[in-house]
């Protein structure tokens, strides 16, 4: 996830409901042509030498502020459990993106490996119980709120990480490019996103028997604060609505724990003005506590894909989602091609619908979902020299495509067959009565 840990405001004027709608109408689709591209990219920091391994937080603490000191043309932040967060600058082109991210890598690792830490790519630690690192209000208030649905939260803040890539919300006129277009495309292929790039089916050592226990979890938080809106062909109306009914995670305040309300809804708080009436700033503050799988912040965040394997395992998704949206005529191709999957969404937000379920939860063993993701990345393949792509970044689509998509299969599905040679190896082999070893 995304978010900045925010600070206490002085009191301003209030809101009323009718400014909240005009206000989120107003700022959550920026429209035009779509120019603009970023990724963000999330990790697990673990021991080089034995990934299982916990990280003590002075260690964590020393290493990022180690890392504080390296310029870096990316925002560097760090999350609930002492994940790390490279967040791009809004790049021209995708090749800009890719550059400026992988240069910035480099830089962090170069650190970390000095202190015998590397970047682990895993939608969801497979092995770690969910400990917090960060100790700001924000995250205490979030954890007592999101305690009251189950474990799941904890889980989400501090035992998960995500590629997250941001495209521009498109023109206002319709048509392939036009922000109601893509909207609609990004709950869809969201789905298939999710089940490609699956790469967490580990919790406590043991799989979940879901393919992506990252989105498992965001299913389980509920859709108040991990849902997103009802689709229909208005997106910044649906968006404003959502907005105003989901429930308040907190109430910020200049001393003290920060109060965290039951159920109150932003629009109900409006109303009733109690405890408080809210204004702009809590507005704004609110937004940034509501994790949908795609959020509009002027651009549009595409939140549902794991962390991905190896070094620059994040380029596949990446490239993937900027061809797809931003050449006019793959996305058109990508628009016909998973029109057929809304049907099984049955008019249910994501991802707490069963397509995103089954997406999460089987991947590419969905016949339908298979036959989706190939041809998304055969319009990709086809898409990416047109948008300037070089060849090294055509070719790891292409790697992609061939090592997982055509076979049905995921990163998730290598995690499960390294498990399952690994209780192989290490399962006690039989003896004979006399003493002899039995023949296998």
């Amino acid at each position: 996830m995304s978010d900045s840990a925010g600070g206490c405001v002085e009191p301003r004027t209030a809101v009323t409901e009718a400014e909240v709608e005009a206000l989120v109408r107003g700022i959550c689709f920026k429209t035009g042509p779509p120019r603009r591209l970023g990724v963000e990219v999330e990790w697990l920091v673990r021991e080089l030498r034995d990934p299982r391994l916990p990280v003590s937080p002075e260690r964590l603490e020393a290493a990022y502020a180690a890392l504080r000191t390296v310029p870096l043309r990316s925002a560097l932040t760090v999350e609930p459990g002492g994940q790390l967060e490279l967040s791009s600058p809004p790049a021209a082109s995708l090749m800009e993106c890719v550059r400026t991210v992988s240069a910035d890598l480099d830089a962090v690792r170069a650190v970390l490996r000095e202190d015998g830490l590397v970047l682990t790519g895993l939608g969801h630690d497979p092995w770690r119980v969910p400990c917090r690192f960060l100790r700001q209000p924000r995250y205490d208030a979030m954890e007592a709120c999101l305690d009251r649905t189950g474990p799941a939260g904890r889980a989400m803040m501090c035992a998960s990480a995500s590629v997250q890539v941001c495209v521009d919300a498109g023109y206002e006129e319709p048509g392939p490019l036009g922000h109601v277009r893509r909207w609609w495309l990004a709950h869809q292929l969201g789905a298939v996103l999710v089940a490609v790039f699956a790469n967490s089916p580990l919790s406590g050592g043991r799989p979940t028997g879901w393919l992506s226990t990252r989105q498992l979890r965001w299913t389980q938080i509920g859709t108040g604060r991990a849902g997103g809106p009802v689709l229909d062909a208005d997106p910044r109306g649906a968006w404003a609505r959502h907005v105003l009914d989901s429930p308040v995670m907190c109430v910020r305040r200049d001393s003290g724990p920060w109060h965290v309300p039951d159920g109150l809804t932003f629009r109900e708080w409006t109303r009733s003005g109690t405890p408080g009436p809210p204004t702009r700033e809590d507005l704004d503050y609110h937004v940034t506590t509501l994790f949908p799988p795609v959020r509009p912040r002027g651009h549009l965040e595409l939140r549902m894909i794991d962390a991905q394997p190896g070094d620059d395992g994040w380029i596949v998704p990446l490239a993937v989602v900027a061809a797809l949206f931003d050449d006019p005529e793959a996305a058109e191709t990508a628009y016909r091609t998973v029109k057929p999957l809304a049907e099984r969404a049955h008019g249910m937000p994501a991802p707490h619908n069963p397509l995103w379920r089954d997406a999460a939860r089987v991947g590419l063993a969905d016949p339908e979902l298979r036959e989706v993701a190939v041809t998304c990345f055969a319009t990709a393949l086809d898409a990416l020299p047109r948008l300037g792509a070089g060849t090294e970044v055509v070719d790891a689509v292409a790697a992609y495509r061939d090592r997982y998509a055509a076979r049905g299969r995921c990163p998730a599905d290598d995690s499960l067959d390294e498990l399952r040679a690994t209780a192989r190896a290490t399962r006690p082999r039989p003896t004979h009565p006399h003493g002899k070893d039995t023949p296998s």
